[in-house]
């Protein structure tokens, strides 16, 4: 079962304003990644596995851009080769994704993050259960990224390089990130995380994403909602 989740790397961006000329229809491209500091930034979509690969990444959004938009246009796009998941299969996604057949995210308006539980007191209902547990399963993308962006600073300060190259950069820095995990038995920046499964990245909370889709109630919505409770129920009970 792997994970989904997209980051904005680098650095946060800021909403973008436009300006009140009418002949203004859309963001240059030149300037599309650019944060109102002139710095760009990007937004990077990664799939990876509990062995903490990545499966798939599609680099090169500019930094403003939604994350789930990010996420449908690549399920929209059947050239990228987006690894849908099988029949009864899903993916793990944060509660900005659209419930959708395949993509299971957690309840809303419930606690969901680790550290809003480590801060207070444990799950209660079934609701939270649920949460804490898939907030732990999906949490293995926050780890990844923890790995990759610790091993490589430079993905952190990369503003002298045009954005080609960035990413260019990003996608070659992932796939080294796999030959070690595959090759190497045991790597510095991978060992605390194998030690220590409940270990976190110092960033965890800020990956928190706001939903730009609202539910539908569509077949493929109540299905994913159906199988959520039928999960949540068997938690509770035992």
């Amino acid at each position: 079962m792997p994970l989904i989740e997209v980051l904005a790397m680098f650095l946060t961006t800021i909403d973008i304003i436009k300006p009140s000329d009418p002949r203004f229809k859309e963001v240059p491209d030149k300037i599309r990644n650019d944060d109102r500091k002139g710095v760009t930034t990007q937004n990077v979509m990664a799939v990876c596995d509990f062995n903490m690969c990545f499966t798939f990444a599609w680099a090169g959004w500019e930094g403003a851009a939604h994350d789930a938009r990010v996420f449908l246009e690549a399920l929209r796009r059947p050239e990228l080769g987006f690894p849908h998941p099988p029949r009864g299969k899903y993916y793990l996604v944060d509660a900005g994704y659209p419930q959708t057949s395949g993509y299971l995210g957690p309840y809303k308006g419930e606690r969901y993050h680790l550290p809003d539980f480590r801060r207070g007191s444990s799950p209660k209902g079934k609701k939270e259960i649920f949460n804490h547990r898939h907030s732990s399963l999906r949490c293995t993308i926050e780890r990844t990224f923890a790995v990759l962006k610790n091993r490589w600073r430079m993905l952190r300060e990369m503003h002298s390089f045009p954005l080609e190259k960035q990413v260019k950069i990003v996608i070659a820095s992932m796939a080294l990130h796999n030959f070690i995990r595959i090759n190497v038995r045991m790597d510095m920046e991978f060992k605390p995380y194998d030690d220590d499964q409940g270990l976190l990245p110092l960033n965890e909370e800020e990956s928190r994403v706001d939903s730009l889709v609202e539910e539908d109630g569509s077949h493929h919505t109540r299905e994913m909602e159906e199988q959520r409770d039928r999960i949540a129920n068997l938690l509770i009970s035992h």
